[in-house]
């Protein structure tokens, strides 16, 4: 016979058991990225810009964590695209090119980001420019994860702010290519999704086309820079007439246009800040901001002038670090340190295992990210021992770190260019014949870090 005493320990367990079986789950954090395109690692107030306004993401800086030393997957969009996706670098990734994507694009096997939180419970959302599948193929974003998208789905068509057209999902829907400015649609397509989805945990992945050739933006936005800079007008006739919509149309205020494309995306990154504190979700929501890689000079680009390099040697198409070195900012409120600046090593490819650990899912096996959480929590870090990167476009490029150091082989044959980042972040002064033995080290980590891609079908000899 139980004793009164030990009856009313175990009466006290049994309704401690049933209320800890009552209390509600944590809801697991909301994950956005946005992703700008083509935007240079000095081209926010944050990283040194002084001719563009940036208000909102600097106070994105200030309330998150700015890294220093973060990478694109790539020196282009496609293939940075993909490491971002799907937590492989170059040397493993199915899309290495941007004329991958409009063969196969990401390919049945490959798990992004977005089928990894959306087996976990997330609704997923991707808006702007994919670049990772055309109309048909298993590239598709609804065919890799993501509820829904709306946007542009190949490179060349987002080279147009005012088309007769975009896609929702896998169905092409008539815009007003007179009127809508496409990055608005798109702005407004994410705050909807956000909307809807305020009462679960969701995935926003939002690639913006802005400030990528070429320079348009609507007049309120060119208004505020007009006459601030002077003019090299950009003219190109036969965009102006192809009936195709190829090309990059004339600008007569291309500096004036880039600033406002910047200033414009600024003011809509605020206005969806702002949305989650108007939804009560601020706290529950980690929001990354970066850019797919460095600043262009097609369609009157000029990253001379605004300094969109930040100082860093190479543009968009180079492996120098002015080409992948971008800015990358984070923003969650009570759980990252606000004005935190952190130097820590890391790439696109650790985005996938990041937002996995964020979530409290697995990660898929085999890829070459590894998860950033404790950097953002201001933790030791584990670091990359190797980075690399590879470029296809002209002829074949290939680039790593490893520590401070950084190899450069800008041709096929050519050998290795040696750079320490740590005395010569410019990369100005090629130290391999003074320490071989480093180079050599590089060398063969470059022979062994690629393996042949199902895609792209043209091999390097290295």
């Amino acid at each position: 016979m139980i004793s009164r005493c030990a009856f009313a320990l175990i009466l006290a367990a049994a309704l401690a058991s049933r209320a800890g079986a009552a209390e509600p789950q944590a809801r697991k954090p909301n994950i956005v990225f946005i992703l700008a395109d083509d935007l240079g690692w000095g081209d926010l107030g944050a990283y040194g810009q002084k001719k563009v306004r940036t208000p909102r993401l600097d106070r994105m800086a200030v309330e998150g964590m700015r890294f220093t030393q973060f990478y694109a997957g790539s020196t282009v969009c496609a293939p940075s695209r993909c490491a971002l996706m799907t937590g492989r670098h170059m040397g493993h990734a199915s899309v290495r090119g941007n004329a991958d994507e409009r063969g196969v694009g990401l390919l049945p096997e490959d798990v992004t980001v977005a089928e990894v939180l959306k087996r976990d419970g997330y609704a997923t959302g991707a808006f702007g420019k994919w670049g990772l599948g055309r109309p048909g193929n298993p590239g598709m974003p609804t065919r890799k994860g993501f509820d829904e998208h709306f946007g542009y789905l190949l490179q060349h068509h987002a080279h147009r702010y005012y088309t007769d057209h975009l896609f929702r999902n896998e169905e092409r829907v008539a815009v007003d290519e007179d009127r809508d400015f496409s990055h608005d649609l798109i702005a407004e397509a994410a705050f909807d999704f956000v909307r809807r989805n305020r009462d679960r945990p969701f995935f926003l992945y939002l690639p913006f086309t802005v400030p990528h050739a070429e320079l348009r933006a609507p007049e309120e936005s060119l208004a505020e820079y007009r006459g601030s800079f002077p003019e090299k007008p950009f003219r190109n006739d036969k965009a102006d007439r192809s009936p195709e919509r190829r090309g990059y149309r004339s600008q007569p205020e291309p500096r004036a246009a880039f600033a406002a494309m910047v200033t414009r995306m600024d003011r809509d990154v605020g206005r969806l800040l702002d949305l989650f504190q108007d939804l009560g979700i601020d706290g529950d929501t980690v929001v990354f901001f970066s850019s797919d890689n460095g600043p262009h000079q097609e369609g009157g680009g000029d990253p001379k002038f605004f300094g969109s390099a930040g100082g860093l040697r190479g543009i968009k198409r180079d492996l120098y670090e002015g080409g992948i070195r971008v800015p990358m900012i984070v923003r969650w409120p009570g759980k990252i340190a606000a004005s935190a600046v952190s130097d820590q090593v890391w790439a696109m490819w650790d985005f996938l295992p990041t937002a996995a650990e964020i979530a409290g899912a697995p990660a898929p096996p085999g890829i070459d990210g590894i998860s950033m959480v404790p950097a953002l929590r201001g933790l030791p870090q584990r670091s990359h021992e190797f980075l690399y990167f590879e470029f296809h476009e002209r002829g074949f490029q290939q680039a790593a770190r490893l520590g401070d150091w950084k190899a450069v082989r800008p041709r096929v044959g050519r050998p290795i260019e040696l750079y320490n980042l740590r005395v010569d972040p410019a990369e100005t002064t090629d130290l391999a014949r003074d320490h071989p033995d480093i180079a050599a080290r590089i060398e063969e980590r470059l022979r062994t870090a690629r393996a042949d891609s199902p895609i792209f079908k043209r091999r390097a000899r290295v």
